[in-house]
């Protein structure tokens, strides 16, 4: 892989004085001076990121981060700290006004070694405050990467260790550790370091599920291989460096025990806060044959199942996807697959499906074609959905993909089982197939045309042409 290609800066003060040269020595007003410099520099190649280019009131970042550096160097008082968390909520809300680009003028700034130290050093008292806005200011590789360099892993990991007795700043720090960590392999290796795993675990078993929400997605992310840098120089495939990584970080949980945690909240059922969360977070850790096999041990399979019959019943469509990808995850396992079919999996799934074909965008039956050709449109329509969620409309979309997801999951468990494709075949999944091998009614219903408005997409457009040829179109290059 080339090496990136050199991005052009400059500095705040450097961009300052070309405004100033433009009012002082070409005559402009403060606007036209603004503008000329920025569209000169962006002609240049220049990366603007992080600069300030508005005139008149002083930037709200600038000046909250200005006052929070006094402050930091010499608080005294409940007062000053009281000051201190009004000047962290104002630079909080700056960061997260979208387009703003205030959380790069803060990155620029200073701001993440500024709120490491703060965080360091407040008690209990504005602490939630200060995690939430250093939340809002890691957005990106730059950031991460100072958050790393100002020893933010260690600070973040004391804070969490010490306040346990506090579930709001355990939730924030929890927070902090996600968006730290997303994107960067180096920062999930040091929170497991510094027994990240051990923490998350002693957390799950002593506070009330649901309670921590960001305690979930911090699992995931640290066991989401997400880092596309080149982690060194000889490696031709760093993907698959840090799928390998993340791999060993999810034998590393299992062993001590996350898998019956994370069961012990499936099985308190759909009401349960953190459902979808604990689904999402079981499926990250479910990396080989030996931890589903041991997510079935404890319950598992039977927690999923019946998730699957309550959210069904219940309409929750967002928990039945959740919980029809766990268990296609989770029927990677052969032996898993036979304990699915044994327990009556089938027929629920194929119960599920047909709640869902109630929607006029659901096939309907007309005319066949081969059952390869229908699990094939099915998968790829399946694969264009997530990139553009309006394609199947709010209501519609959603039945047709759950459907699909249930129909994905049955191949799935007939996968080197003719033992299993019979039961599916008696639970009735060959209706449901011969459903989607309708052609007329796929066109009929303006298949064509959505998925040509998902082709539009780079990431889609193969799979969106290859759809469109299955469905017998002769344009389908178009």
């Amino acid at each position: 892989m080339a090496p990136p290609k050199a991005v052009r800066t400059i500095s705040q003060e450097a961009f300052d004085e070309l405004v100033k040269e433009n009012v002082e020595d070409l005559g402009m007003d403060p606007t036209e001076a603004l503008e000329d410099a920025i569209q000169t520099l962006t002609l240049q190649g220049v990366h603007l990121s992080g600069i300030v280019t508005s005139i008149g009131e002083e930037n709200p970042v600038i000046q909250s981060l200005e006052r929070l550096k006094e402050l930091d160097g010499d608080w005294k008082d409940e007062n000053d700290v009281k000051e201190i968390v009004e000047w962290l909520v104002k630079l909080n809300d700056a960061c997260n006004v979208d387009g703003s680009g205030n959380a790069a003028i803060a990155t620029k700034n200073g701001a993440v070694q500024l709120v490491c130290s703060i965080c360091s050093k407040l008690g209990n008292q504005g602490l939630v405050s200060a995690l939430k806005t250093l939340v809002s200011l890691l957005h990106d590789l730059q950031s991460t990467e100072i958050f790393k360099e100002s020893n933010g892993p260690k600070m973040v990991i004391n804070i969490l260790n010490k306040r346990k007795e506090n579930l709001s700043i355990l939730n924030s720090g929890f927070c902090v550790v996600s968006a730290a960590a997303t994107g960067n392999e180096v920062l999930k290796e040091a929170f497991m370091n510094l027994k990240i795993d051990e923490l998350i675990l002693q957390c799950l078993r002593e506070f009330n599920r649901g309670s921590i929400p960001y305690l979930y997605d911090a699992l995931r992310v640290l066991l989401t291989s997400d880092d596309n840098r080149v982690v060194a120089s000889e490696v031709r495939n760093p993907e698959f460096v840090t799928t390998i990584q993340v791999y060993g970080y999810a034998r590393r949980f299992a062993k001590i025990g996350i898998v019956e945690a994370l069961v012990d909240s499936l099985h308190e059922g759909i009401k349960a806060p953190n459902l979808v969360s604990a689904s999402v977070a079981l499926k990250a850790v479910a990396v080989n044959d030996e931890i589903c096999r041991a997510v079935a041990d404890n319950g598992g399979i039977d927690a999923i199942l019946q998730c699957i019959d309550d959210s069904g019943e219940q309409g929750e469509k967002v928990v039945a996807r959740t919980c029809c990808s766990l268990l296609s995850k989770l029927a990677g396992s052969d032996i898993n697959k036979s304990a699915i079919v044994d327990k009556d999996g089938m027929d629920k799934l194929i119960k599920l499906a047909m709640r869902f074909s109630d929607d006029p965008t659901v096939l309907q039956e007309e005319r066949g074609i081969s059952c390869a050709e229908a699990n094939a449109i099915m998968v790829k329509i399946v694969k264009l959905l997530p990139y553009d969620q309006e394609v199947m409309g709010s209501s519609g979309g959603n039945n047709f993909l759950q459907k699909c997801e249930v129909m994905s999951l049955i191949t799935v468990l007939s996968l080197r089982s003719p033992h299993n494709a019979a039961r599916a075949i008696e639970a009735g999944a060959g209706d449901i197939v011969i459903q989607a091998m309708q052609r007329t009614i796929l066109l009929g219903n303006g298949i064509e045309k959505l998925i040509r408005k998902a082709k539009i997409y780079k990431s889609c457009k193969n799979a969106a042409t290859d759809a469109l040829r299955d469905l017998g179109l002769d344009n389908y290059n178009l």
